[in-house]
C-alpha cells in the first residue's frame, strides 16, 4: 500500500532540509508543523503529499495512453483537477504539490473556488455555455450589460472600450489588424471608401490592397503562437522554426544587471542605447510602422524587467512616431504584479492605445479607447464566436474575489515576503542563485541558477511545481490567493534543492 505522508508548512528562518528517500512505491518525507496562519479557501490542505514518485504508474499508463492519439511530449504533469484545491496541484498517483507555475500563469484564485463553482452554476453561464452566441451576428440581449459589470468593470485606467476573442494571441493578433486599418485610414483619408485596384489586389495578396506595413516588437518577447503573433515572437527558435514569418522590425529590449542598486548607470545607458536604437528603426521605417507592441515584464524570453522610465519613453516614441502603443498583458495583467495591470507600475502621462490580456482573466481580448480602432465596415474584425459571454461572466466572479480577500494587497506583502527570502537565499548561495529580479513587483519573481532544468525536476519530489522562462530563469507565478506560509514552504524547498 502507498504511503502518503504531508510535507506541512515551515518557516523561513528554520531552513532545515527536508529528507528524502524514493523507494520503488514510497516517498518518505519529514513532515513539519504547520502554521496557524488560515487559507483564503477552508478546504485548502495543509502541505505538499507525495505518495509515489512522479510521474507515478497512473499517470504513466495514462500518458501511454494519450500517446496512441495526441502528442504528449509538451506534457509537464498528468493533472487530476477534481482532487486540485486551492494553490494545490494534484496528479492520478495521489500526489498534492503547490504550484507556484498555476497553468502557465492562468489561475487567478485556486484550484476548484468555491465561488467560481457557485458562479458557473447560475442560469446565466449555462445558457451561455449551451447557446453559445455568434456574438458578431446574434449578441444575446444582455452582452453588453455583461461586459459592462465584468470585463470592464476592471478595465485598464483610460480603456473603456473591449473587443473579446478566444485566447492571448489571438487578441494580439486583433490588436495588430486593428492597427493595420487604423493606419490604412490615415493613408487613404477619413471617410474615403477603398478603391477598386486596392479591393482586387488584396485577393491576390499584392499592394495596394494587401500594404506593407508591420508591427515593431523587441527582442526576447513573445506574443503568441498563431500565424500573424508569431512574426513578432521572438523569445525561442523552436516557437518559429520553419514557420514562414513577415519581415517586421525587431528592437533590443534592455538586459539589465543585477541588484538593480549595485548598476544604476550601467542600466541607464543600457536602457538609453535601446530607446536611441526603437526611435531609430521607427525613424527609418518611412512610416511602414502601424504599432510597437511590448509585454511589461518578458516572461517567456526569460523574465526580462525594465524600468517605468523605458516604458513611459516607448509612449513617448509611440506618438512621435504617429503608431499605436499595444501593451500585452497576457501573463501580467490580473494582479499578480501588485496591480490590476502591470503597466499601471509605469504611472503613464496617457494610456496605451490597446491593452491585450487572457490568461488570469480566463477571457480574452483587448481594451482600448479610440474609436477609430473599430472597423470602418462590418465584417472586418469578426469571427464565429468573438469571444465567449460564459468566460466573461466567470472573469466577473473572479474580479469579486480579488475584491472580497483584497488579493492585490496579499500579492504585495506576500510578494515582498517571498523576495526577501530568496534574496537571502541569494546571499548564502550566490553561484546558485543569480539576477534576482521583480522586487516591488508582486510575486513576479524570477532569478537564474545553473541546471535549471534538473531543478525544476527535482522540485516536483519536494512537492512543489515550478516553471522556467528563457534559458536559465526559474519563473514563479503562484495564484493571486498565494499566502506567507506558502511561501515558506518554496523558500524551505528551494533552499535544499540549492545546497551543495
Amino acid at each position: 500500500m502507498n504511503q502518503t505522508i504531508s510535507l506541512g508548512r515551515v518557516r523561513p528562518a528554520r531552513f532545515s532540509a527536508c529528507r528524502i528517500a524514493f523507494t520503488a512505491t514510497r516517498v518518505f518525507v519529514k513532515p513539519y508543523s504547520a502554521s496557524t496562519r488560515p487559507s483564503f479557501l477552508a478546504n485548502e490542505p495543509e502541505g505538499p503529499q507525495l505518495t509515489v514518485a512522479i510521474p507515478g504508474p497512473r499517470s504513466k499508463a495514462i500518458l501511454d495512453d494519450m500517446a496512441t492519439i495526441l502528442d504528449t511530449r509538451n506534457v509537464n504533469m498528468v493533472t487530476d483537477f477534481e482532487a486540485s484545491t486551492g494553490n494545490y496541484i494534484a496528479d492520478p498517483d495521489g500526489n498534492l504539490l503547490l504550484d507556484v507555475y498555476a497553468q502557465i500563469a492562468s489561475i487567478p484564485v485556486g484550484y476548484n473556488n468555491p465561488n467560481l463553482l457557485k458562479a458557473v452554476q447560475s442560469r446565466a453561464v449555462q445558457s451561455a455555455l449551451i447557446n453559445r452566441p455568434a456574438l458578431g451576428n446574434f449578441p444575446q440581449h444582455d452582452w453588453a450589460d455583461i461586459l459592462k459589470r465584468t470585463l470592464l468593470k476592471a478595465a485598464p485606467p483610460g480603456l473603456s472600450r473591449v473587443f473579446t476573442s478566444m485566447s492571448g494571441s489571438d487578441a494580439n493578433e486583433l490588436a495588430f489588424k486593428a492597427a493595420f486599418m487604423w493606419k490604412a485610414r490615415q493613408r487613404r483619408g477619413e471617410g474615403k471608401s477603398f478603391t477598386p485596384e486596392e479591393l482586387r489586389s488584396c485577393l491576390d495578396n499584392k499592394s495596394p490592397g494587401s500594404p506593407n506595413v508591420s508591427i515593431l516588437s523587441f527582442r526576447k518577447g513573445f506574443h503568441g503562437r498563431l500565424f500573424g503573433s508569431l512574426s513578432t515572437t521572438r523569445s525561442k527558435p523552436i516557437h518559429k522554426i520553419d514557420i514562414p514569418a513577415f519581415d517586421w522590425p525587431c528592437a533590443p529590449f534592455p538586459q539589465l544587471q543585477y541588484p538593480l542598486s549595485d548598476f544604476e548607470s550601467e542600466n541607464a545607458n543600457e536602457e538609453a542605447r535601446c530607446l536611441a536604437e526603437t526611435d531609430r528603426i521607427l525613424s527609418e521605417s518611412l512610416g511602414s510602422v502601424a504599432a510597437m507592441i511590448v509585454e511589461p515584464v518578458q516572461s517567456e524570453g526569460g523574465d526580462n524587467h525594465a524600468s517605468p522610465r523605458f516604458f513611459q519613453a516607448l509612449r513617448g516614441l509611440a506618438a512621435k512616431h504617429d503608431i499605436m502603443f499595444i501593451v500585452d498583458e497576457v501573463q501580467t495583467g490580473v494582479g499578480a504584479t501588485g496591480k490590476f495591470w502591470a503597466h499601471e507600475h509605469w504611472n503613464l502621462a496617457s494610456p496605451p492605445d490597446m491593452v491585450t490580456f487572457s490568461k488570469k482573466a480566463q477571457a480574452a481580448g483587448f481594451f482600448y479607447q479610440n474609436v477609430a480602432l473599430q472597423p470602418s465596415t462590418p465584417y472586418r474584425q469578426f469571427n464565429t464566436w468573438m469571444g465567449d459571454p460564459a468566460r466573461a461572466l466567470l472573469f466577473g466572479a473572479i474580479r469579486e474575489e480579488i475584491e472580497r480577500f483584497d488579493l492585490l494587497q496579499n500579492t504585495v506583502v506576500t510578494g515582498d515576503y517571498l523576495y526577501a527570502g530568496i534574496e537571502g537565499l541569494r546571499k548564502k548561495y550566490p553561484d546558485q542563485i543569480k539576477n534576482l529580479r521583480g522586487k516591488g513587483m508582486g510575486t513576479f519573481i524570477a532569478f537564474d541558477t545553473p541546471n535549471r532544468d534538473k531543478l525544476l525536476v527535482q522540485a516536483k519530489s519536494l512537492g512543489v511545481n515550478v516553471g522556467g522562462s528563457g534559458e536559465e530563469a526559474v519563473r514563479l507565478r503562484p495564484m493571486l490567493i498565494f499566502q506567507q506560509y506558502h511561501a515558506d514552504i518554496l523558500l524551505d524547498r528551494l533552499e535544499t534543492l540549492l545546497r551543495p
